[in-house]
Formats: structure tokens, C-alpha cells, sequence
């Protein structure tokens, strides 16, 4: 039997992001210094952000990240689509934790077991891998860790099916969850990819209304038609359901952008979103 490494070795850092931790949280510090969110009155229950290298995403996902600077939650529950092949419908870490150059982040062990459990019994082909090269998981860990309070544990999921019945399984799998625990979801997605930037701007709008109308069925459809793309549409979709089943209902776009706004290409981008998912406060217009 092949031994596996308790903790999941980097195969991003210093590519997709800074290797050195004091580069690193050099340049995640100024990401969250240069974002200007609007204020939430509400609770924060969840967050849509990109997943391309920091220099090109880093900058719109910390609109997000700058709404929970400060926070402090038991539970980090991220899902993302996987851009590899594996067996699976959804995909999870066989490692313990993740490996940063800003330090570990542990998988929360119960919560995976509960989520396994709750998986078998609704049926989702649900596979551990060990040594991925999944970035999308991985790109999130470090806003964490420099604006989360507290030792936040880890649920990482990866859709490989991003088909509706998997999506609506998924996020009833994970209902106990936010309901036993103090959680963040995260919905790690990024827009269209490579079109000439009037069409990728048009696509992304499409997209980015879709999810701030808090419909995860048309974010689906968007996707399915061709009116708007995200590569982690189902993800965006299952955050949605599970969000909305614990008292979120609302969505706020906080920002968007594309390649072009870094490369100067706008011949060919890739489009990036944030956005915020939370239960406004009752005496909130």
C-alpha cells in the first residue's frame, strides 16, 4: 500500500502565486488594501471568487475576502470545478491538510465524514485523491489565512459533474454542516474564457446578473446555453442552494475584471468575478 503524505505538498507556489511568505503576504496584503467593497448589513454566509494566478485574479478576489477580513469561522468550505480527470462526481483531498508557504490549513475531519456519509447515502460517486495539481482549491488558502481570525479547519470539494442533480445533492449534503458548525462557504470560479474582451465583458454581465438574482438553476442554464460561462458553475449553483437553505438571501456583485485589465491583451481574456452571498439584516432596506 502506497504511503501518503499527511499534508498535500504545493504545486502552485511560486507559480500561481508567490513562494516566498513574506512576498507572499506582501502581495495578499495589498490586493485587501487596494479592494473598496461596499458595507454588508447582514450575515455573511458565503463568497464567489476567481481562481487564476494572484496577479491576475488576486485583485477582484479580494473584494471578497476584504468583506471577512477580521471574521472568525470554524469551518472554510470550499468548492471548486476540477480541471483534471479523476473518478468521481465529487473529488476531496485524501491528504490531512494543505501546504502553503503562509503554513498549514487541516481538513476538518468531521465534517469530511459527515459529507462522505451524507454522500453514500444520496448517491454521489464521492472519491479521495492524493498529490492533485487542482489549483482552484489551493489559489483560495492564502486570502484565508491572512484575513480569517482564529485556526479555521478545511472541507475542499471538487465537482467533476456539474450537472443539476449532483449540484442539488451536494448542497443538501452540506446543510447539516453549516448548521452544526460556524462556516464559510466559498464558490471558487472564474468567468468566460478567452474571447476578445467586448464579448467577455457581455458574457460575464449575463453571468454575474444570473448569480445576483440568486438563482442557481439559471446560473446553470447560462452556462448550458451559452448566455453567460463560469468554469465552477456548478459550484456557484451548490453555495447558492446550501446558502440560501441556512438563511441567505442575497447576492451583491462586488466586482469584476478580466485578464486584459493586467496583460493589455484584450484580444484573448478570461474574466473574473466576486461576489458576496449573505442574509441581510431585518432592518435593512
Amino acid at each position: 500500500m502506497v504511503q501518503i503524505d499527511e499534508v498535500r505538498p504545493s504545486p502552485i507556489a511560486g507559480t500561481w502565486y508567490a513562494g516566498s511568505p513574506d512576498v507572499l503576504t506582501e502581495q495578499v496584503n495589498h490586493f485587501l488594501s487596494e479592494a473598496r467593497p461596499p458595507v454588508i448589513h447582514g450575515k455573511i454566509i458565503g463568497l464567489v471568487v476567481p481562481h487564476a494566478g494572484h496577479r491576475y485574479s488576486g485583485p477582484t478576489a479580494a473584494y471578497a475576502y476584504r468583506l471577512v477580513q477580521g471574521l472568525d469561522f470554524d469551518l472554510v468550505i470550499i468548492i471548486s470545478p476540477s480541471h483534471a480527470y479523476y473518478p468521481g462526481e465529487v473529488i476531496t483531498s485524501a491528504h490531512l491538510s494543505y501546504a502553503t508557504p503562509l503554513g498549514r490549513v487541516s481538513i476538518h475531519p468531521q465534517a469530511l465524514s459527515q459529507f462522505e456519509k451524507a454522500a453514500e447515502k444520496e448517491k454521489i460517486n464521492f472519491e479521495k485523491v492524493a498529490y492533485d495539481e487542482e489549483h482552484s482549491i489551493e489559489i483560495q488558502l492564502p486570502f484565508l489565512q491572512r484575513t480569517l481570525e482564529g485556526n479555521f479547519q478545511l472541507l475542499p470539494l471538487m465537482m467533476r459533474s456539474q450537472s443539476l442533480e449532483t449540484v442539488t445533492k451536494t448542497a443538501k449534503c452540506l446543510v447539516p454542516i453549516l448548521k452544526k458548525y460556524r462556516c464559510l462557504l466559498v464558490a471558487s470560479s472564474d468567468l468566460s474564457h478567452f474571447y476578445p474582451q467586448d464579448i467577455a465583458d457581455a458574457l460575464d454581465e449575463e453571468m454575474l446578473r444570473r448569480i445576483e438574482s440568486f438563482s442557481p438553476e439559471k446560473v446553470l442554464e447560462a452556462e448550458a446555453n451559452g448566455a453567460g460561462s463560469a468554469c465552477g458553475a456548478g459550484p456557484i449553483a451548490a453555495v447558492l442552494i446550501a446558502a440560501r437553505a441556512v438563511g441567505a438571501d442575497h447576492v451583491k456583485i462586488l466586482n469584476h475584471s478580466t485578464s486584459g485589465d493586467v496583460t493589455g491583451d484584450l484580444t484573448s481574456v478570461v474574466g473574473y468575478g466576486a461576489a458576496v452571498i449573505y442574509a441581510r439584516d431585518s432592518d435593512s432596506n
